[in-house]
């Protein structure tokens, strides 16, 4: 069995860590203020927003550790590390904000049925505060979000709960100048259904990392087709591929070779399985099992 590393991604998480302490500071304080804000003014919306916020500090927290863990070297009883810390932490993330969302419409649901008058200043003021921290905080991991799926899970609790927040703040403006107080439950409920739309996406993305799923960019019928151009291979075959993480894809095959080739040969022919694999199809990791003359099922894909 041969098998080749490639490393090309350089990333930096110590500037990830400090931007995402910094917003989990400012994420406590705002929500210490709405949750006061929320009781005083008996705003469902307001305290709602609160509790995305807590969601957001908790989500914040995780990402920030899971970060923290990536840096962490392999050992014997630990062979990929953590590599794998960060989708953990997109899934349960992307996870809780789905849940938060079930919360805060089922407690939306409820004061559509009774509904009570909001003291809408409170409201007003805290909802723009959230919005300037969370717009601050959106800021710092906007570039980490681009290529990382924790960050991006971190960005989206960010982003989703900036928007709540102008929710709340239209919701507060309406009540003060219109006393229309049912605008605040139905923000409430529009703001989760955004909730389920925004993290449905991401649990999806980051289930399929940790399932082993065939990244959806590859086609496994593409990849033995461009392989078996290679002169001595016969056939490609019991083919798994799969992520370890967002930047490490890695690629197992059996390949059997038209005549009994020296051990000298194949590692030629494994630079080329390499150089091609990672160039047409961006895969950073390749195990090989080379064969002659063996009898098993040439199948490209095989259930062990």
């Amino acid at each position: 069995m041969a098998h080749s590393h490639s490393h090309h991604h350089h990333h930096h998480p110590e500037l990830k860590g400090k931007n995402l302490l910094v917003s989990i500071l400012l994420n406590i304080i705002i929500t210490i203020a709405q949750v006061i804000g929320g009781i005083v003014s008996g705003s469902l919306a307001l305290l709602s927003d609160a509790l995305h916020n807590f969601s957001d500090v908790l989500s914040l927290l995780l990402s920030y550790t899971a970060t923290r863990y990536t840096k962490k070297k392999a050992s014997v009883k630990r062979t990929f590390g953590y590599k794998r810390a960060e989708i953990m932490a997109a899934f349960i993330n992307s996870a809780t904000l789905i849940v938060v969302a079930i919360i805060l419409m089922k407690e939306a649901i409820e004061r559509l049925i009774h509904p009570e008058p909001i003291e809408s200043t409170i409201v007003i003021w805290l909802s723009a505060l959230g919005i300037a921290v969370n717009g601050f905080s959106m800021l710092l991991l906007k570039k980490d979000a681009d290529h990382n799926m924790n960050m991006k899970s971190a960005y989206l609790h960010l982003l989703t709960d900036m928007l709540a927040s102008v929710a709340v703040l239209v919701g507060g403006l309406l009540m003060k100048f219109y006393e229309i107080y049912w605008i605040d439950p139905l923000l409430t409920i529009a703001i989760g259904l955004y909730l389920i739309y925004m993290g449905y996406d991401l649990l999806k993305a980051s289930t399929k990392v940790l399932m082993l799923f065939t990244p959806e960019a590859i086609k496994v019928e593409e990849i033995v087709k461009v392989l078996s151009t290679i002169s001595p291979v016969k056939n490609v075959h019991h083919v798994h591929i799969w992520q370890l993480n967002e930047h490490e894809i890695h690629l197992e095959a059996h390949v059997d070779f038209h005549e009994n080739i020296s051990l000298h040969e194949f590692d030629k022919v494994l630079d080329e399985i390499e150089e091609k694999a990672y160039h047409h199809f961006g895969i950073s990791h390749v195990n090989i099992q080379p064969e002659y003359g063996k009898c098993e099922s040439d199948e490209i894909i095989v259930q062990d």
